[in-house]
Formats: C-alpha cells, structure tokens, sequence
C-alpha cells in the first residue's frame, strides 16, 4: 500500500550531510537519475545513460570529493522522518570577467525532491534554506542548471527568481558536420 500524497508540508527540517551520510541519497539520486533519462530522451542517440547502479556509483564518488571541501553544503530536507529531498551545492571560485558576480558563486549540483513531493513546496523551501546559508557566507550568486527539455523544472526556478543565463550545448567529438 503506497502512502499518501503529502498535500501540505507544513515544516521540514533540513540536515546537514557529511561524507559519512552519503549512502542516505542513493534512494533520491535514484528518482532524479530516472527523471533524467525519461526528460532527456532526445539525447539519447547522441549521449548514452548509464545503469542506476553506475550512475549512483559516480554520483557518490563526486559527493565524497565535493563533501572533502568544507565550504560544499549537502542539505537533507525532511518531513515527519520522511526523506523528501536534497541539495548538493559546491563553491566556486569567479575570476571577474565580464559579469559582476563576486569573487565566488555557489553552484547547485543536485537538487533532487522525492516525486511523492513535487508541488508541496518543498523545492521553494530547501532553495530558501540554501539561499539563507550562503547569504551568511556572502555569496551573492546560485549556478542552478536544468535540462533544456525539463519545462516544469524550468519554470520552478524562474518563479524562485532565476533567469536563463548560459546555454550548453553538446555534441561528440566525431558529430561533424556544421551546416551554415
């Protein structure tokens, strides 16, 4: 029998991971892998997905290299015990170049809502508790990327106030083939 739907998520609490807390993501990080490979599928005859078992086996090695840098906030958002989602967010440092953005930014690494929470403003609250600690560390910028094709993801963050910054584009090594 499934629980049910939370309609309202009233208070979360958020924790804050170490290295030794790691293997608590694995269940959400499994959700957004399967997210991405269902959102990206136009992708699929260019750049291939990996298993869940290997994605999250790369996925949590990077966690750990991230986690060795004090300054790398894993933020658990939680609900009655219940893990409802997570953030991984790095620090990097910005030499200046055309764009005043302070000399470091903040770049959202994972961000990852259990699908039994999209729409109960979880997402809104763990953005506010991210902004709120790096307000504290006078960080006056969010890296935040979506992918191209995840609409509903790209309208959440324009309505928490992000706006289109940079596009990424790819394509293998050997997709030649310019057309201009």
């Amino acid at each position: 029998m499934a629980k049910p739907r939370p309609t309202d998520t009233g208070v979360l609490s958020f924790r804050y991971l170490g290295v030794q807390d790691v293997e608590e993501l694995e269940d959400l990080w499994g959700a957004l892998h399967q997210q991405h490979t269902l959102s990206a599928s136009h992708l699929s005859d260019m750049i291939g997905t990996t298993s869940l078992d290997e994605s999250w086996r790369r996925r949590r090695a990077q966690y750990l290299r991230w986690l060795a840098d004090p300054e790398t906030m894993a933020i658990l958002a939680e609900h009655r015990g219940d893990l409802a989602g997570y953030a991984m967010v790095t620090i990097r440092d910005n030499p200046q170049g055309t764009w005043d953005r302070g000399a470091r930014v903040a770049v959202v690494q994972t961000f990852a809502i259990d699908p039994e929470y999209i729409g109960t403003h979880v997402g809104s609250k763990l953005l506010e508790e991210i902004r709120h600690q790096l307000a504290a560390t006078g960080i006056r910028d969010i890296e935040f990327s979506a992918l191209a094709t995840a609409s509903e993801d790209i309208s959440f963050l324009e309505r928490e106030g992000f706006r289109p910054f940079v596009t990424t584009m790819v394509c293998r090594v050997d997709g030649f083939g310019a057309h201009d």
